[in-house]
């Protein structure tokens, strides 16, 4: 049984038992979070699609850690001007093990 949700604007399969990173959540850790924009869900062969999400359908989830991503450096450069600029920014995430698919 796998599921397609959508959170923090991006979209990811999942199944139970699954360990996965998500854009931040405001959840402390240990602590379980419903999603409820459940686009898809697929029990043994029988898919159902939602318009634009499935009925009653909902991702169980327990948040395992908070953190911030890999560091991502922007560097603007131009030649013979003394022009640069450097900017950084780390991503906050939330990882989230899924515990259960309610469809």
């Amino acid at each position: 049984m796998y599921a397609v949700i959508k959170t923090g604007g991006k979209q990811y399969k999942v199944a139970v038992g699954e360990v996965l990173r998500v854009e931040k959540l405001n959840a402390e850790v240990n602590t379980t979070v419903e999603l409820t924009e459940v686009l898809l869900v697929s029990n043994n062969g029988e898919v159902k699609v939602g318009t634009p999400v499935v009925e009653g359908a909902k991702v169980v989830a327990e948040v395992v850690a908070q953190g911030k991503g890999a560091k991502v450096v922007n560097f603007k450069y131009k030649p013979k001007t003394g022009y640069h600029r450097k900017k950084g920014h780390r991503q906050l995430f939330t990882e989230i093990k899924v515990t259960a698919i309610n469809a």
